[in-house]
């Protein structure tokens, strides 16, 4: 089977044939007797000694064909056991929570000889459900056979799968040998993400381009660099004094707009968050902090995914994503499936992470908050400084209610647009509701 994303390569499993190895197989062979196994070796001895001793030739014959029968069965599987290949090939080998995958099995005879009964049975994690088995009755020389089964899991994370193991047993039923392969793979269980309604953030009209014309402004009309005229350019546009100096129509470079940047910022303190499970307000979070991420990167943001600890995603440029990068939203997802609670005591190290652009406040900034204390909520109104539109998702009903609507109207007095939330509560009613406050949301420059 061809190898590609979530595909194991062939794994023969075969013997490197020194005698050691060859004596310690031929024991565990001698050990897969069953219990009829056992019992017609244990006849045919007994026989054996009993025709020797009562001098019956017959009975001796008897005996020699009940111990060979269970002998040969142990032979005959052992040399055949080591020329099975198999392979396996997730479909996908990433899927959302509460979605399945499909796990395809694939088994080759690579030997001359036909195999006997066959079961195949797979190791898997007890979250994504029982141990699936499977039957074969027989596969003839160079043949395949190929089987699959689902996987599903309610929580994210990075579950492997295998080691494959085969068990083979011979017609008569003499011995059975368990196989254990040395191939897995990995199925990464992503948050899911929920589509976001393509809302207009306050500021987002005139914000593009903005900052380059001001630093145009501020440089001065002879520290403008033109370019030649080209058909179609408007002559609003000329460029008198490189026209004269240059003596041919030169206009002014056409402004270029600034890319526009967030920050997505997920606290994972274990103090701040109550409850576990994939119905917890954590986990609410962590898809949110998805669903927005994955949104703004197609509306052409760059965006960066930053947690209490102060380390963002890994990315190529500092921890920055945008929708250019290969697989931005894989490697999105690949590390909030397997983020987790930190022992942070606060969010000194976001606040830190943040710093600003170039001394100044950076741009949109989605915060998904727990609990917080008076010195975090200090903390908090000290972010929004950093952050021309700042937004809140905060958990409702985890502390006292007066003192929760203490903290949010402080909060809110700072500028951050908070939006209470309980699991279970649409993320697009909320980033609508963002979008009516009016106020609070700003594109970064």
């Amino acid at each position: 089977m061809d190898g590609g994303p979530g595909a194991a390569g062939r794994d023969t499993g075969r013997d490197a044939g020194r005698p050691e190895e060859r004596r310690g197989s031929l024991r565990a062979a001698l050990g897969g007797l069953t219990t009829r196994g056992r019992s017609f070796l244990a006849a045919g001895l007994a026989a054996t000694v009993c025709a020797y001793v009562l001098g019956q030739g017959d009975l001796l014959r008897v005996g020699v064909l009940l111990t060979a029968l269970p002998l040969v069965c142990v032979a005959v599987l052992h040399r055949t056991r080591h020329r099975v290949a198999a392979s396996r090939r997730l479909s996908p080998a990433r899927v959302p929570a509460r979605d399945e995958a499909r796990v395809h099995l694939r088994l080759d005879n690579v030997s001359r000889l036909p195999t006997g009964l066959l079961m195949l049975q797979d190791q898997v994690p007890y979250l994504l459900g029982p141990r699936p088995r499977f039957v074969l009755d027989r596969v003839e020389p160079g043949g395949r056979r190929e089987v699959s089964y689902r996987v599903r899991s309610d929580l994210r994370g990075r579950y492997p799968l295998g080691p494959l193991q085969l068990r083979l047993a011979d017609p008569f039923g003499m011995v059975e040998l368990t196989r254990s392969f040395s191939a897995y793979d990995t199925l990464t269980v992503v948050p899911r993400t929920e589509a976001l309604p393509p809302v207009r953030l306050v500021g987002e009209a005139g914000g593009r381009g903005e900052g380059r014309r001001r630093s145009l402004a501020m440089a001065g009309e002879d520290d403008v660099i033109p370019r030649g005229y080209r058909h179609g350019d408007d002559l609003r546009r000329v460029h008198w004094r490189s026209t004269a100096r240059h003596g041919e129509l030169m206009v002014r470079r056409e402004e270029q707009p600034r890319k526009p940047h967030c920050t997505v910022l997920l606290d994972t303190r274990r103090t701040a968050w109550a409850g576990s499970g994939p119905d917890s307000a954590f986990e609410w979070a962590v898809s949110g902090a998805a669903s927005v991420a994955v949104h703004l990167l197609e509306r052409g943001y760059a965006v960066r995914l930053l947690t209490d600890t102060g380390v963002p995603v890994p990315g190529p440029e500092g921890g920055t994503l945008d929708i250019g990068s290969p697989d931005t939203t894989g490697l999105l997802l690949d590390t909030l499936a397997t983020v987790d609670h930190s022992g942070e005591p606060g969010l000194s190290r976001a606040y830190e992470a943040l710093g600003g652009t170039g001394g100044g406040p950076e741009g949109l900034l989605v915060a998904f908050l727990g609990v917080m204390d008076e010195e975090q909520t200090v903390l908090a109104r000290r972010m929004r400084q950093r952050a021309r539109g700042a937004l809140l998702f905060v958990p409702h009903g985890l502390r006292d209610p007066e003192d929760e609507e203490e903290r949010l109207r402080v909060l809110r007095e700072a500028g951050w647009t908070v939006l209470p939330y309980v699991p279970g509560d649409a993320l697009s009613d909320l980033w609508r509701r963002a979008d009516r406050s009016g106020g609070a949301i700003g594109r970064a420059g």
